[in-house]
C-alpha cells in the first residue's frame, strides 16, 4: 500500500437542505465532527436522518447549505482523488471480470496501467479473492462482490475511505465475515474510515468511536469512545461487558424506532 498518510476530516456546522417542488427539506442541521488521521468512526442513526448525505458531503458529492468540511485543512469543494467510496450495492459491471472491475478505478483516474494492475493484484491478495480474478459478477457471492467493490475503492490508495451501509444487503454470517475482513484491512492500511451503518453491533465492533444521529434533520446526539482493544476477536468482543454496555447505550440513544439491528 501507499506511504501516503491518512487525512484528518473536519466538519464544522454542516447543514444540508434539499429543494423540492413542494418544499425545502432539511437533511442535516449543524453537524460538527472531527475525525483524526487513521481513526475508524461509525455513524449510526434512524433511516432518513442524513447519514448518507453527510458522507456524500465529505466526498464532495453534495454541497452543504451552511458550514464547511475540510480534509487536512483544505476545503472540500468537489470530488477528490484522495477519497474512496463504497456504496451499499457493489455496482459491478456484469461484462467485466473481477480484475477488470477493479481496474476501472485506475482507468477512470488515468493512472498508469502498470501501477494500477500491480495494486489490483495486491488488493486481490489482501481481500482473499485469489483464484477469482477472471470470474464475472454473476459467478460471485454477495460478499465476494462487495470485496471487489472494496478493492476498487482502495485501488487509488485513498487517504479517507467512506462506506455507506456496505454490508446491509448481506446475510448475517457473510456480514460477520466482512466485518472481520474490513477490520483487518483497516489495520493493514491505516486509512481513515467513516462507516454508515444501521447495525449497532457492527458500529461498535469496527470503530474507535461511534457517532449517534437524531431523526431528520440529522444532528449529532452523542459521540461514544469505544474503549475496546484495537485488535479484536469477534467472539470475545461480543461477550465483553464493555461491548454490552456500549450496545445498550447506543440503543437507548436511538430509542425504540426499530430502525437498527
Amino acid at each position: 500500500m501507499s506511504d501516503a498518510r491518512p487525512l484528518t476530516v473536519d466538519a464544522s456546522g454542516v447543514s444540508v437542505t434539499f429543494a423540492t417542488k413542494a418544499a425545502q427539506v432539511p437533511a442535516l442541521r449543524d453537524v460538527t465532527l472531527s475525525v483524526e488521521p487513521g481513526e475508524f468512526v461509525s455513524i449510526a442513526g434512524p433511516s432518513g436522518c442524513g447519514k448518507s448525505t453527510f458522507l456524500k458531503a465529505v466526498a464532495g458529492l453534495v454541497k452543504p447549505s451552511a458550514g464547511s468540511i475540510t480534509l487536512n485543512g483544505t476545503p472540500v469543494t468537489g470530488p477528490r482523488n484522495d477519497v474512496g467510496f463504497v456504496f451499499q450495492r457493489p455496482a459491478l459491471l456484469e461484462w467485466r471480470t473481477v480484475e477488470q472491475n477493479i481496474w476501472l478505478q485506475g482507468e477512470m483516474r488515468g493512472l498508469p496501467r502498470s501501477a494500477y494492475r500491480g495494486k489490483a493484484t495486491d488488493l486481490i491478495e489482501l481481500t482473499g479473492l485469489q483464484g477469482f480474478e477472471r470470474a464475472y459478477p454473476h459467478e460471485l457471492s454477495g460478499g465476494m462482490q462487495q470485496r471487489v467493490a472494496l478493492c476498487r475503492a482502495l485501488l487509488h490508495e485513498p487517504q479517507v475511505l467512506l462506506m455507506d451501509e456496505p454490508f446491509g444487503a448481506l446475510d448475517a454470517l457473510t456480514r460477520e465475515r466482512m466485518n472481520l475482513e474490513l477490520h483487518r484491512i483497516w489495520e493493514q492500511t491505516g486509512v481513515t474510515v467513516l462507516l454508515v451503518t444501521h447495525s449497532v453491533p457492527e458500529a461498535i465492533y469496527l470503530a474507535n468511536r461511534v457517532v449517534i444521529m437524531s431523526p431528520r434533520p440529522g444532528r449529532i446526539l452523542e459521540q461514544l469512545d469505544i474503549a475496546l482493544p484495537r485488535v479484536r476477536d469477534y467472539g470475545d468482543t461480543m461477550a465483553d461487558p464493555e461491548f454490552q454496555r456500549l450496545t445498550g447505550r447506543v440503543r437507548e440513544l436511538l430509542g425504540t424506532s426499530g430502525e437498527v439491528d
